[in-house]
Formats: structure tokens, C-alpha cells, sequence
């Protein structure tokens, strides 16, 4: 029997609004997970009463007390973290091993907000008039509404509310309705950590609609942080504009994956197969998107590639070993499939996998075979769309320039990652690629301590390193006449 589980508004665990429930689904089975209550307009008002009742003293506590509240989570998600990822596992599908490595990272977001909010300082400027005096104040914004995705439900969360919560912002967070365990259950150890009421609501509900037209343009909402579709991002951009309400985006991605032929071999071939197929089997928007492999080096890089996704494990998250679990949902799996059928009826080459799984383990689960297309061209779209899923277009490419043109073309500009044995090739690409995170001979991802974002329509604003606190500010000027 499922459990029923309550929203956190104002300190308390609350029923919805007329009572109403959902359920959480398992992807890899269809099994419900539990229930959960389903916000309705009056849980958004009390959601927003609380983060506005609570802000006023907790933006005037002092930073390093704001600090000491978070360290004191992130112990109590180090002390959880299996407990955290079997929820991940459970809700998102995702191999238990990675649900670990995901959870590791989102409580670090608490530890390095929690230093940084002693560090947020102002200045003092030299004035030019000898009767007067200048300084320059940061201060929090205000209660913040957050929204997040599925395919990371711990980092997506911290990623967002430390850096406000340590600015002095209070948060009302809106999870994926697809995976709010993991949410809820942070909202606990908050509760635990001595969070005062109200600093920290979550809503859960899965009325996309109410959460856009009552919680996104309400007048008390100063900020607000989403990550999801570009598509949704324009919708809340518009809506926000009513208010001029502040905005931090994460939106769509398409990252090339290059290779070039001086490259080192397999240290490209293993970031290759990682970026594209080991981040919730390729359900991230820094995913490996298109995958360009030099000409030189196709012969040899191209069969090892193959050989490598063939090996990858696909499982449920708990049976172990297992490296790619389901997909989210039967819309997603579809979407993948109909990409890869696409190509390969516009003249691309299906050489591995790309079919749906539904024998045996996989028979109630979004299970999909590892895809491998081989004679992709940039006009097919796979290599236009986010796959977001696993299924890798193999594109070849001649020289430098010509990859860097191809590699830009794309109103995205989230992530892209490049392989290359020349340091002089190494600045170069790095710096002429339009994106807002860069790996050089690395396939590992952003780290807590530098800003993340994107250029053109991969979003707005910057998360994490010490531009993620400043997002979550005004910057106020005060002049004193001394006279």
C-alpha cells in the first residue's frame, strides 16, 4: 500500500486544498510509489503567505547563523544520502550507484552556499564630492518561487534553494510532479536541521497550469528559478513580464560531443559513452546531444563506440551493475524512438540498439535499447532536436573551423565538450564555441564552485560558484549627504 505523503507549508504537513491526491509512478515497473497530495489555489496562497511572513527576519539573520542552518542540512543529507537515493531510484529510475553520485553532489550545493553568504559583501566608493559618501549594498530579493524538473530530483532542488536560502530568501519550491519524494524529504531534514517556519514550502501538485497562472505572477514573488524546456521557459518569461518579476532560467541544450583526431583516444571514447548514456541515461540537458568524430579518426573511433554502448547495462535501478535505467515516461520513450526512426528514413544508419525493451525486467517499465546512428547530417532532426534520451547521431567532420560552425548553429547553448591532444586547438575551440559550460578533455560535468548557465535560448542567469548567490540579490546604492 502506498503511502499518502503532505506538503510542507509554513512548518507544517499539510492535506491539499479539497483533498485531492496523485500518484508517483516507478518508471521501471508502473508500480505506485505513493501518494501525494495535489495543491490546489488556496495551498499556493498559504505557500506564498508563508514566504512572505517569514522572510523579514530571516534576511536580517546574520549570514554566518543563516550558514551554520545550512551545514547543518547538508550533515543531515550526508547521514541520508542512501536513504535520499533509493527515493530517486524509486521515483526517477535512475541506477541506485548514480542516485548515490547525484545525491553526493546536491547536499555539497548547501556546504558552499553556506560559506559563500559570509562572503557576500558590498563596497565603499571613493566619493567624488568631499560632503558626501557612497556605498553599495547587496540585499536579499525576496520569497522566491522555484520550480524544478524530474531528471535530477535532489540537485535540481539544492541547486536552486541554497543560494536563496542563504542570501536570506525564502523559497516556496514546486517539484516535478513526477518525482516530489525526494523534495519532500529534503523539506524534512530542513525541519530537522531547525529551519525556521516558513523559510522553506514546498507545494506539490501537478496542476502545470494553476502553478503558472497563481504562483508565478503572484505580486509577492520577487524571483524566480526554473529548469525545464525552453518552450516552458519562454511561457514563465512572458508571464513574468506583467510583474518584472526577476528570472533564472536553465533551459534546453544541444551539446556537441567533438572528437578530433589527435585526441586521446580512449580517454574521448570513455566521455563520449559517459555523457552520453551514464546521466540518467541521457535525460540531462548537458548531455552528449550530437557526437562530431574527426574524419581521420572515424574508422577506428566509430566500431570502438559501438562495441562500447553494446556493453552498457540496461536495468531497473536496483538490480546491480545496472547502468541505464528506464525512462521517465512512455511520451519520452516514444519521442526518442520516432528521433531515431527519423533519421534513419532520412538516410542515417541504425548500427546499435534503438528499440524498445519489453521482455521479462523491462515488460512494465520505459526500458529502450541503447541507440547508435551512424551517417547523420545536421539537418536531420536528431541532430536538431534535444534527444533527451539515449540515442547517439555520429556526425564526421573535416577541419576545425568547419566543426565550430556546425557545433554553433543551434539556438541552444548550453554545454559542449571537446577532445584534443593540441593546446593552441584547446584555447581556440574553447573559446570561440557559443556555450556556457565547456569541457576541454573532460566529460564530467560543472562543479559547486563555478557559475552554470547558458547562452542564447539555453537560459538566463548563472547557478552555482559565487555568481549562483548574487542571482538571488538587489544591489541597492545609498548616498549620504554629510552636510
Amino acid at each position: 500500500m502506498a503511502d499518502l505523503e503532505r506538503m510542507y507549508i509554513d512548518g507544517e504537513w499539510m492535506l491539499a486544498d479539497g483533498g485531492a491526491t496523485f500518484d508517483v509512478k516507478n518508471p521501471a515497473d508502473g508500480s505506485i510509489v505513493a501518494k501525494v497530495v495535489n495543491g490546489a489555489g488556496p495551498d499556493i496562497q498559504r505557500a506564498v503567505g508563508a514566504a512572505h511572513a517569514a522572510f523579514r527576519e530571516w534576511s536580517v539573520l546574520a549570514p554566518k547563523d543563516r550558514g551554520s542552518i545550512l551545514l547543518r542540512i547538508q550533515e543531515l543529507m550526508q547521514e541520508r544520502r542512501d536513504e535520499l537515493a533509493r527515493l530517486v531510484t524509486l521515483e526517477n529510475g535512475k541506477p541506485f550507484e548514480e542516485a548515490k553520485k547525484e545525491v553526493q553532489f546536491a547536499l555539497g550545493y548547501f556546504g558552499w552556499f553556506a560559506e559563500e553568504a559570509r562572503r557576500m559583501s558590498g563596497e565603499w566608493i571613493p566619493s567624488p564630492q568631499p560632503g558626501k559618501r557612497y556605498w553599495v549594498l547587496r540585499q536579499p530579493i525576496g520569497p522566491v518561487a522555484a520550480v524544478t524538473p524530474w531528471n535530477f530530483p535532489a540537485t535540481m532542488v539544492t541547486r536552486k534553494i541554497a543560494p536563496a536560502l542563504a542570501a536570506g530568501c525564502t523559497v516556496v519550491l514546486k517539484p516535478a510532479s513526477a518525482t516530489p519524494l525526494t523534495a519532500l524529504a529534503i523539506a524534512r531534514i530542513t525541519e530537522v536541521a531547525g529551519l525556521p517556519k516558513g523559510v522553506f514550502n514546498v507545494l506539490t501538485t501537478n496542476r502545470s497550469r494553476l502553478v503558472g497562472a497563481e504562483l508565478l505572477t503572484h505580486p509577492l514573488i520577487r524571483k524566480i528559478g526554473f529548469t525545464g524546456s525552453t518552450d516552458v521557459g519562454k511561457g514563465i518569461m512572458e508571464a513574468a513580464a506583467k510583474q518584472v518579476t526577476r528570472l533564472s532560467f536553465e533551459l534546453g541544450g544541444n551539446a556537441p560531443f567533438i572528437v578530433f583526431d589527435d585526441a586521446d583516444f580512449k580517454a574521448a571514447l570513455e566521455g563520449a559513452v559517459a555523457m552520453k548514456f551514464l546521466r540518467v541515461g541521457g535525460q540531462s540537458c548537458i548531455c552528449a546531444n550530437r557526437i562530431y568524430i574527426q574524419r581521420g579518426i572515424a574508422a577506428e573511433f566509430i566500431p570502438a563506440f559501438v562495441d562500447a554502448v553494446g556493453k552498457l547495462k540496461v536495468a531497473p535501478g536496483f538490480e546491480p551493475g545496472a547502468q541505464i535505467g528506464p525512462l521517465i515516461n512512455e511520451e519520452t520513450r516514444a519521442k526518442v524512438h520516432s528521433l531515431v526512426e527519423d533519421a534513419v528514413k532520412h538516410g542515417a544508419k541504425l548500427v546499435a540498439g534503438g528499440r524498445y525493451l519489453t521482455d521479462d525486467k523491462y515488460a512494465k517499465g520505459f526500458f529502450y535499447s541503447p541507440a547508435v546512428l551512424t551517417g547523420v547530417t545536421d539537418d536531420m532532426a536528431v541532430a536538431q532536436e534535444e534527444i533527451f534520451g539515449p540515442a547517439a547521431p555520429l556526425l564526421i567532420f573535416d577541419s576545425e573551423e568547419e566543426v565550430i560552425r556546425r557545433a554553433n548553429a543551434t539556438k541552444f547553448g548550453l554545454a559542449a565538450y571537446f577532445y584534443t591532444r593540441d593546446l593552441a586547438r584547446l584555447v581556440r575551440v574553447s573559446e570561440q564555441l557559443e556555450y556556457g559550460l565547456v569541457g576541454a578533455n573532460d566529460a564530467t560535468g560543472y562543479t559547486h564552485e563555478i557559475p552554470f548557465g547558458g547562452f542564447k535560448e539555453s537560459g538566463l542567469g548563472r547557478e552555482g560558484g559565487r555568481e549562483g548567490i548574487a542571482e538571488y540579490t538587489e544591489v541597492k546604492s545609498v548616498v549620504v549627504n554629510l552636510g
